[in-house]
């Protein structure tokens, strides 16, 4: 006999990791849940990068008369410098996030370049895998954390 429930049940889409047992995002990182030192969720990630696209349309807007190149251009110059020094863009500072290699260490300009050419074109950047770190950061061997 065929239920309500059976019929209904592929709109809630599919089960996540949890409801697969697979825990939590970063789990297999050993990251912690929640809180210093946690993975950064996808809204939050999504938020600094706005931040850091429309400060970048600011300044290509009054340098460059907003052309999409040049707005591209500096944002890949901001990623690269400033995530290459100190391991954060103003948006991800913002929000409270930094960038890291997997073991912890201080990410680096090879990996921020990395991250930030790939980044830019978009695709890598939102295919991600279960702990939501998109193709570039697994590139880039990088992971963005919640400070």
């Amino acid at each position: 006999m065929v239920n309500r429930r059976d019929v209904a049940s592929w709109m809630e889409g599919p089960p996540s990791a949890q409801e697969r047992g697979l825990g939590y995002p970063g789990q297999g990182l050993g990251l912690p849940e929640e809180g210093s030192g946690s993975l950064a969720r996808v809204p939050r990630r999504l938020l600094a990068l706005t931040v850091d696209w429309l400060a970048c349309l600011l300044v290509s807007n009054v340098f460059a008369d907003a052309d999409p190149w040049a707005t591209l251009g500096i944002f890949a110059a901001l990623n690269v410098l400033t995530l290459g020094t100190i391991g954060t863009s103003p948006g991800q500072a913002l929000l409270g996030l930094r960038l890291r290699r997997l073991d912890g260490g201080w990410a680096g300009p090879v990996p921020a370049l990395v991250r930030t050419v790939l980044l830019c074109l978009v695709v890598p950047a939102v295919i991600y895998d279960r702990d939501q770190r998109g193709l570039h950061d697994r590139a880039a061997r990088t992971i963005l954390l919640r400070r």
